[in-house]
């Protein structure tokens, strides 16, 4: 009987697992099905930023498993951000956009637009709250707060770049990424 319970229990925790896992509900309908690339945390001098999951569509990878699925960051994905600290919508706004500068060419100009672009997307932030951005390829990218959307962007050069941040091999975060595109935990 002891070892009925516990394998009931063992199935009840892995049950409540997966659903704890599952995709926002707001970005469901950009993928005919989703599933978690890779999840990490951001951490800045010891102290817990936020915790991010990188979720791609089912065109999003390429490979027979999800075992040996490889990204594919020009299909739809989704990055959610579960912040662990009060960020208000300024400082998600500089800070993308000193990173954006730091990965690219971006003029002053480009800047001053995409800042304007972010500032309309994104909101303050409470511990606890949860952004999710789904990058759009050739589109652009829609963003949601608290699984509501806060907004699009409609330029796709800025959505790349947005993504960048976290998924180009020059991120100031290599094993964040790394954990994001599944290469390791």
């Amino acid at each position: 009987m002891n070892a009925l319970r516990r394998a009931l229990c063992i199935a009840l925790c892995c049950v409540t697992s997966l659903a704890a896992q599952a995709i926002p509900d707001a970005a469901r309908g950009y993928a005919e099905s989703w599933r978690t690339q890779g999840r990490g945390e951001m951490r800045w001098f010891g102290f817990r930023l936020y915790a991010a999951e990188l979720w791609v569509g089912a065109a999003a990878t390429t490979g027979t498993t999800a075992t040996t699925a490889r990204f594919d960051p020009d299909q739809v994905f989704a990055l959610k951000l579960t912040y662990a600290r009060d960020f208000s919508a300024d400082r998600l706004v500089s800070t993308s956009i000193e990173e954006m500068q730091r990965l690219g060419n971006v003029d002053a100009a480009q800047a001053r637009r995409w800042q304007s672009d972010l500032t309309r997307v994104f909101p303050d932030v409470k511990q606890g709250e949860v952004i999710t951005g789904v990058y759009l390829p050739g589109r652009g990218a829609a963003f949601f707060h608290q699984g509501k959307l806060t907004g699009e962007l409609t330029d796709p050069v800025l959505a790349k770049s947005f993504f960048n941040i976290w998924l180009d091999p020059r991120t100031r975060a290599p094993e964040l990424r790394s954990q994001l595109l599944g290469l390791r935990e």
